[in-house]
Order: structure tokens, then sequence, then C-alpha cells
């Protein structure tokens, strides 16, 4: 039976994302969130408007989506109720953060070098998406109360690094989801895929290369 319910939150659950960027003295900033999803080679992002990673993103116009496996819980939930804003802003005090310069230092994650940013990517995710900011606006911009808390990034994605061991065996471009353990976040709490696929979808028998955009060959003459 249903019933009705007011839940503070909707989040049933969405991969879990470090965006890597570049801080205003050129350090870098590392920032993990979950609210985000995927359209081709785009990607929409919802952040406060006063955490560093979307003022820095703005300021700068890139950055890179490091896709954490099942496999980095630990370093990820070392970075939570941290921010690289100084002073910490009043919301997030309220919610226990600190301010903390060092986000590689304190998470144990490695930066290594993007191809066409300058914000690092994290070596130790098996997944790594260099982008550029292309729209920022306003969640509920009809509503007084809530216009300009939350920012809508869409960004879109120039430069794809991929570990091999997630790749489909005998395809360069496609990744196996039998090989692939995100790390979910899930009510605010780490959750991660069960092994196998519950049944075959009809949809796979789409073959992938019908999604390609544009946006593949746009990256290809980027950096």
């Amino acid at each position: 039976m249903h019933v009705a319910c007011e839940p503070a939150i909707l989040y049933f659950g969405t991969p879990v994302v470090l965006i890597s960027t570049v801080n205003e003295d050129g350090s870098p900033n590392l920032a993990p969130m979950s609210s985000a999803f995927w359209l081709g080679w785009r990607c929409v992002l919802g952040l406060s408007a006063v955490s560093k990673t979307p003022q820095n993103m703005r300021r700068t116009g890139e950055c890179v989506l490091n896709l954490p496996s099942a496999d980095n819980v630990d370093a990820v939930d070392r970075l939570a109720r941290t921010t690289g804003s100084d002073p910490v802003p009043a919301g997030k005090l309220q919610r226990g953060y600190r301010y903390a310069p060092d986000k590689f230092g304190i998470s144990g994650l490695t930066p290594m070098a993007a191809q066409t940013v300058a914000a690092p990517r994290v070596r130790e995710c098996p997944v790594q998406l260099e982008a550029k900011v292309e729209s920022v606006r306003s969640l509920a911009e009809g509503d007084d109360t809530l216009r300009g808390r939350t920012l809508l990034i869409e960004v879109r994605i120039q430069r794809v690094h991929i570990d091999e061991s997630i790749l489909m065996p005998g395809h360069a471009n496609r990744i196996d989801p039998d090989r692939w353990r995100p790390l979910i976040m899930s009510f605010q709490q780490f959750y991660g895929l069960a092994p196998g696929m519950l049944r075959k979808s009809a949809l796979a028998d789409i073959a992938e290369s019908l999604y390609r955009t544009p946006d593949v060959e746009r990256a290809r003459r980027a950096g």
C-alpha cells in the first residue's frame, strides 16, 4: 500500500562525482557531489551557489568530472563536510562543514595533469572526464525564496579517460557494465551495484554509435 510521504530529500540513488577545479591562487579543489545526469557528451550538475566548486567553474569555465568506483569509498568519505570556501558559508557551518584548503591531501587521492583543461584529474578514479562549462542558470527561477540558491551547470565533455580494466573486451570505445562498479549515493548513504544484470534490456539492441552526437567530433579538436 502506498501512503502520502514528505521526505526532506529525494535522493533515490545516483553515482558520486568528484569535481576537480582550480582556485584563484592556482591550487586544486576537489568536491564530491551526486546531483548529476548525463545526455550524450553533456552533463548537468546541481550545485549550491555558495560552494567553491561552482564559483571556480564560472570563473575558469572548466573542470574535470572524476567518477569513483565503489573501491574509492573511503577516500570520498574523507572529503565529506569539507569546503574550499573560507569563510565557511553559514549553511555549511550549520551542517558541520570545515574549511579544507588541501582536498587531495585530506582524501589521499592523487592529482594528475589533464590534457585540455587546467583542473587536475584524479588518478585513482576509473573514469575522468575533462569538461567545459556551457551554461549556468538558477534552479527554481520562478520562486523568490529559492532562486539563486542552487545552480544548474551544463558542461560539455571534451576528453574521456577510461581505465582499461572496465572496457569491454574487443571494444576500444565501450564501457563494460559488468566491470564498471560506480559508487552510488542513496539518501546520504554509500552503496555499490550488485554484480550481474537483472535481465537483458531491449534498448541494448540499439547500437551505441547511434547515440553519438557532434560533441564527440568537437572534442577531438580540443587541446
